[in-house]
């Protein structure tokens, strides 16, 4: 017989499993693809070394070629378990929102860095300013980090504990 904090911990590596699907890069639905078209906001989760998501957070992205780009700091919670292999939990537009899950992989091309900053002028205000928007010179420094992301759908994995 195994205890019952064993079972939770167990409920919730199999959850997080079943929201990682095997293949990435599959055709999402059109309501899905059409709210990423027009949506500024990904609410983005990561799952931590205990199996549970993180809670989600709000990113700037682009979306291209039915993946997403998105720039972090080398030092966030979220780069740190992109590393480690972490699924990336994502909402689209609002907290609520169209869920899909993807596979963040680096993005170091200077060309792909400097087209994501365009985009980001042309949908985000302060980035049109030339603030916060990815910039080639930071991502080969190290000091951003930029990625890649294949989506497929999946199924939301269960929300963090409240504390």
């Amino acid at each position: 017989m195994i205890g019952r904090r064993r079972f939770v911990r167990l409920a919730v590596l199999a959850a997080a499993a079943a929201a990682t699907p095997a293949a990435f890069g599959v055709e999402l639905p059109a309501a899905t693809r059409a709210a990423l078209e027009s949506a500024s906001l990904l609410y983005v989760a990561t799952r931590r070394k205990s199996g549970r998501r993180s809670e989600a957070a709000p990113i700037w992205f682009m979306y291209e070629g039915d993946a997403v780009f998105f720039t972090t700091s080398p030092d966030s919670w979220k780069a740190k378990r992109i590393r480690r292999g972490s699924p990336l939990y994502i909402w689209v537009g609002s907290a609520d929102g169209p869920f899909v899950v993807g596979e963040a992989k680096p993005v170091t091309d200077p060309a792909v860095v400097a087209h994501m900053g365009e985009v980001y002028a042309k949908k985000y205000w302060i980035a049109w300013l030339g603030l916060f928007r990815p910039r080639p010179d930071r991502v080969a420094a190290g000091k951003t980090l930029a990625y890649r992301v294949e989506l497929s759908e999946g199924v939301p994995p269960p929300a963090p504990a409240a504390s």
